[in-house]
């Protein structure tokens, strides 16, 4: 008799899961709002950065500004942040060999990317890592009226992929909130090289 899977689909969030870019959002930004007297370091965005829209981001450096200077003053800054960020992840896409491979095991689900980054910042790396094809849609950031924590994204992700019962794979509170509000279950990682091994176990339960 053949198991009946429990999922027909996984929904991959991007920073912190499929690639290990979280880092290189900070050092981007911190690039970025140097030259406006705000030092981000790796210790600070690691509290307030990781899964933060970019708009709940630039309020936070707003206030550490000298002189103060508002949110939107920094968002104007997010194509020089994007400029930077592009040129590291096409030099060396963070994306592990281990989860390259292992991606192309899961044939028999349906695969997307769910993130509140821009299409164009994750897709260029996907294809870099020769993994785009795998993904039936990618959710970006840009794509919903609300992004993570609100379910928006997830279950756009969902009708997109017309999946009944998806998996999610998270790393952030934000990104665990969205997809349990989407009354999806979650996989919580804490970092990229977790992915193989938790999600095999997971699919195998």
């Amino acid at each position: 008799m053949t198991a009946i899977r429990r999922y027909d689909a996984i929904l991959f969030d991007f920073d912190g899961v499929l690639a290990d870019t979280e880092p290189v959002h900070c050092a981007c930004w911190a690039e970025a709002v140097r030259p406006f007297g705000i030092d981000l370091d790796w210790e600070t965005y690691q509290g307030i950065g990781i899964g933060a829209s970019d708009r709940d981001l630039a309020e936070f450096m707003a206030r550490r500004a000298g002189p103060p200077m508002t949110a939107e003053r920094l968002l104007t800054l997010h194509p020089e942040k994007r400029r930077f960020f592009e040129q590291r992840m096409l030099s060396d896409p963070p994306i592990s060999r281990s989860t390259q491979e292992y991606l192309k095991q899961l044939a028999d689900y349906k695969l997307a990317v769910v993130t509140s980054s821009f299409k164009s910042e994750i897709e260029p790396v996907l294809e870099r890592a020769n993994i785009r094809a795998l993904f039936r849609a990618i959710v970006a950031g840009d794509e919903v009226p609300r992004v993570k924590p609100a379910p928006d994204p997830y279950l756009l992700a969902a009708k997109l992929l017309h999946a009944k019962s998806p998996l999610v794979v998270e790393d952030s509170d934000a990104g665990v909130a969205s997809a349990r509000a989407a009354g999806f279950d979650v996989l919580r990682l804490r970092s990229p090289a977790e992915l193989p091994e938790k999600l095999a176990a997971a699919l195998n339960r």
